[in-house]
């Protein structure tokens, strides 16, 4: 396994066990909106998880 690849698989597993396994457990929130207009139509929406003071959003 490349090192690159190691410390990758690393990083994932301690993210994953730093993911509400105990405690407090993670939020997810989602959100969609659609507006028309007269120069067409807009789509847009994200997605997120939060877990205490900490939030992350991933729009699109």
């Amino acid at each position: 396994m490349t090192p690159i690849r190691l410390s990758l698989v690393v990083a994932v597993g301690a993210l994953l066990s730093g993911c509400g396994a105990d405690g407090e457990p993670v939020q997810p929130t989602v959100a969609a909106n659609v507006g028309v207009s007269g120069s067409g139509t807009h789509v847009s929406g994200g997605v997120g998880l939060g877990k205490g003071p900490f939030n992350l959003w991933l729009g699109f």
